[in-house]
C-alpha cells in the first residue's frame, strides 16, 4: 500500500535528521576535553561521548597517610571533565529536536514507526551499548534495586 507523499517527505526527513544526529555523535569520539583538580595535581582527559581517555595523578598527590584527599580529587576531576564533556556535547548536537523542535524519533513514534528497530538500523539502542545492552554501572544499579 504506497504512503502519502507528506508520510513519505516525513520519514525522509527524519532519516536525514536522525543520519546527521548519528554523524555528530560519531564526531564527538575524536573530541577531547580535560579537566584538573588540587591546582593540577590530578588530570583527567575525556572524549566527546563520556569516555576517560586518561588519568593522570602527581606524586605529590599521593599520600598514604590522606588517600581520602586523593580519591576526592579524582572523583571532582571526573565529575568536571564529565561537565565540559556534556557542554560539548550540547554545543554539538543541541537540544532533542535542534533549533527548530523537530525531534525525528517522536515523529516515528507518533507514526507508530518508532519500535521498528529504527528504519533500516537507525534509531536509538538505548543502554549505550550495541543491540542496547546496558552498560556495566547501569547492570549494578538494576542489581542494587
Amino acid at each position: 500500500m504506497p504512503q502519502p507523499p507528506n508520510l513519505q517527505k516525513m520519514l525522509a526527513e527524519a532519516q536525514a535528521m536522525i543520519a546527521a544526529q548519528q554523524e555528530a555523535q560519531e564526531a564527538l569520539k575524536s573530541e577531547r576535553v580535560e579537566a584538573s583538580a588540587g591546582g593540577g595535581m590530578v588530570k583527567v582527559t575525556l572524549t566527546g561521548d563520556l569516555r576517560i581517555e586518561s588519568l593522570t595523578i602527581d606524586p605529590d598527590a599521593v599520600d598514604p597517610e590522606d588517600v581520602e584527599m586523593l580519591q576526592d580529587l579524582v572523583v571532582a576531576a571526573v565529575n568536571e571533565g564529565i561537565r565540559m564533556a556534556e557542554e560539548l556535547q550540547q554545543s554539538k548536537l543541541g537540544a532533542p529536536g535542534g533549533a527548530e523542535g523537530f525531534d525525528p524519533m517522536s515523529a516515528l513514534e507518533s507514526l507508530g514507526l518508532g519500535g521498528m528497530g529504527g528504519l533500516g538500523g537507525l534509531g536509538g539502542g538505548g543502554g549505550g551499548l550495541p543491540g542496547g545492552a546496558p552498560n556495566r554501572a547501569a547492570r549494578r544499579s538494576n542489581k542494587k534495586k
